[in-house]
């Protein structure tokens, strides 16, 4: 009988990848060094960052839980609590959850955006925080959050109408930067289009701000459509 050779491996490389290609975040080389970014010279981005969608989600009052798919190593995760928001993180990658289980204290389930494992209104809102743009089908995700969450769907973008999606897409050619390749970069009108397509029937209001302006600018958040990261949230108004 031939014995079979069995790979240490946590994930073979022919298996590092989602919805039939290939992802940065099955991939340990990437996952591994994923909090040092924050900690590193993307630590100014992200005060402004959890500053906008801090503005947007509070404005609900109605809000007091929250799932937050693609929670990663629940770096955002983890800081929704200091808003006064108990929070439950979902991701599809492995090696992402086996760091955050060391980080977040709450609960945590792996799983596909697109086919969330929750009971309709489980949450009263559903969180997307640099991960949407990574989705194939993204009118379905819109309703899967919005039968998941009750209230409202909050989303932190990489912006379409930043001067760093062009260095990146350059730096792709080169071999390089390889978090982008399979994301879909979005403006606030364009995501705006998609959810109106997704919810159609539905009533519901957005409100969107952006950042990730240079630091020299006057300003580092502003009601214009430009910036590295727009902030988004959706606001279900048929719902007791």
């Amino acid at each position: 009988m031939a014995i079979q050779k069995i790979t240490p491996e946590l994930i073979p490389q022919t298996h590092e990848n989602w919805q039939g290609r290939p992802e940065w975040f099955f991939n340990r080389e990437h996952t591994d060094t994923y909090e040092q970014w924050y900690e590193g010279r993307y630590k100014h981005a992200e005060i402004w960052q959890k500053k906008v969608m801090e503005q947007l989600v509070s404005a609900d009052k109605r809000i007091s839980t929250l799932l937050e798919f693609g929670c990663g190593t629940t770096r955002f995760t983890r800081w929704w609590e200091q808003i006064g928001i108990k929070a439950t993180g979902g991701d599809i990658s492995p090696l992402m959850l086996s760091q955050a289980i060391h980080l977040f204290k709450g609960d945590l389930v792996m799983a596909d955006s697109h086919h969330m494992p929750f009971k309709n209104h489980t949450f009263d809102a559903l969180a997307f925080i640099t991960t949407f743009e990574y989705y194939k089908d993204p009118v379905k995700v819109i309703r899967e959050a919005a039968r998941v969450a009750k209230y409202g769907i909050a989303m932190g973008m990489m912006n379409r109408n930043s001067t760093k999606v062009v260095r990146r897409r350059v730096q792709q050619l080169f071999g390089k930067n390889p978090f982008y390749i399979t994301a879909t970069f979005y403006t606030p009108s364009q995501l705006t289009a998609i959810i109106d397509e997704a919810l159609q029937g539905r009533k519901y209001s957005i409100e969107w701000t952006c950042t990730g302006l240079p630091k020299w600018f006057p300003v580092q958040q502003w009601r214009v459509p430009f910036g590295d990261f727009f902030g988004l949230y959706i606001k279900l108004n048929d719902v007791d």
